[in-house]
């Protein structure tokens, strides 16, 4: 009895593991790209945010009520501070959710010109592909954004 091999049936079978192998770890990397710039962009937006902030805080979030510009002793309006940075920006971080993003304000003591404003962002941005999450061992990467400037307004006594 002889037995003839069709090798040419071999190698269509062999194509096709050979391909599938290579086509997950493909996906695989394209999806760690999709996630990693999303984070990058998430992580400038962030950036600008806290720019925002503390550009506001820096001409206009310290609580002036004394005549001519002087400073009184009244607090720095971290509100405010805070509301600016959440209202810049809902897409693709909304930076409104509480849950997700942490804004804290700090300022020299005390807050006249010359000091600093320094306006500190965190947010947790969550893995879109479960596969990377198990690569990573985690499904949230931390991305924190932090800027500091110069207190402009108002003149210190």
């Amino acid at each position: 009895m002889k037995f003839k091999l069709n090798l040419r049936t071999k190698k269509k079978g062999q194509s096709l593991v050979e391909f599938a192998l290579t086509l997950i770890l493909i996906m695989t990397l394209l999806a760690g790209a999709v996630d990693l710039g999303t984070a990058f962009f998430i992580f400038i937006e962030l950036r600008d945010a806290a720019q925002e902030g503390a550009l506001y805080g820096a001409t206009a979030a310290v609580v002036d009520t004394a005549p001519l510009g002087k400073y009184n002793g009244e607090p720095v309006n971290t509100a405010a501070i805070e509301a600016r940075v959440r209202q810049s920006s809902t897409s693709p971080a909304d930076l409104s959710n509480v849950t997700t993003t942490t804004v804290t304000v700090e300022a020299s003591n005390p807050p006249c010109s010359g000091g600093s404003m320094k306006v500190t962002i965190r947010y947790n941005y969550t893995l879109t592909m479960p596969l990377i999450g198990g690569i990573l061992g985690t499904q949230t990467i931390p991305i924190r954004a932090e800027m500091t400037d110069t207190i402009l307004k108002p003149s210190c006594p």
